[in-house]
């Protein structure tokens, strides 16, 4: 990206974004696909509310958080038009104001929140869509369903919980090249009866779109540098 994404003043949402859409677009046609069906989900997590406001202005209406707080403060103001999708980890004492705020939760890796989920989207009258996170690495550290587990919870997810699942979501190790990690998480998916992927960052989202993702989580090539922390 160029210098003016680092300074604030100089922030061009306009340009960002349709930057970011024309890499989608050459990623999809180099790989046989429609560009239509990959959606960009613009990471706003720690991002400063006057960029916030001007990646919206910009035309963008699917944004990604981590945390259900921090997407209160963003958004209580401004989510009429809004898709809202949960990309961070969920814990199960948040899972009602998740189902009240999120279109889209993308972090369902456990049997407990798979539980309380169910209960409180009965309790709202709402699901939101559903993506099981796949934790390709088995890194222990980092949430999500191992591989080897991952049919097993779905199925799990579907018949004893009643839930309907939208697809899969991962996030591939650092340091390690992410095409293995994208291709498992189709395949999982394939089997699975599942065609939505969210696979794809800043740094690999052109690779994930080779691979089959149908949306790509994008924040610094988006926004710029965060305040706080990369992505």
């Amino acid at each position: 990206m160029t210098d003016a994404l680092s300074h604030p003043a100089a922030f061009d949402a306009d340009a960002a974004r349709a930057d970011i859409l024309a890499r989608i677009a050459a990623a999809a046609r180099a790989a046989g696909r429609d560009p239509a069906v990959i959606a960009l989900t613009a990471v706003s997590k720690t991002q400063p509310d006057d960029r916030i406001a001007a990646v919206l202005a910009a035309g963008q209406r699917v944004f990604g958080e981590n945390r259900v707080q921090e997407a209160l403060s963003h958004w209580s103001e401004r989510r009429e038009g809004v898709e809202l999708r949960l990309i961070g980890p969920l814990q199960t004492n948040k899972a009602r104001e998740a189902v009240a705020v999120f279109d889209v939760i993308e972090t369902l890796d456990r049997a407990k929140l798979a539980e309380t989920l169910a209960r409180e989207t009965q309790r709202f009258g709402r699901q939101p869509r559903l993506y099981v996170e796949i934790n390709t690495g088995e890194e222990p550290q980092k949430a999500g369903v191992p591989p080897p587990d991952a049919d097993a919870f779905i199925a799990r997810c579907r018949r004893e919980f009643g839930l309907t699942l939208e697809g899969l979501m991962c996030i591939p190790p650092q340091g390690e090249p992410p095409g293995p990690h994208f291709a498992l998480t189709a395949k999982i998916a394939a089997r699975n009866g599942l065609d939505r992927l969210s696979m794809g960052m800043s740094a690999d989202f052109e690779t994930a779109i080779r691979f089959g993702a149908t949306s790509v989580r994008v924040g610094t090539a988006l926004f710029g540098a965060r305040q706080s922390e990369g992505h």
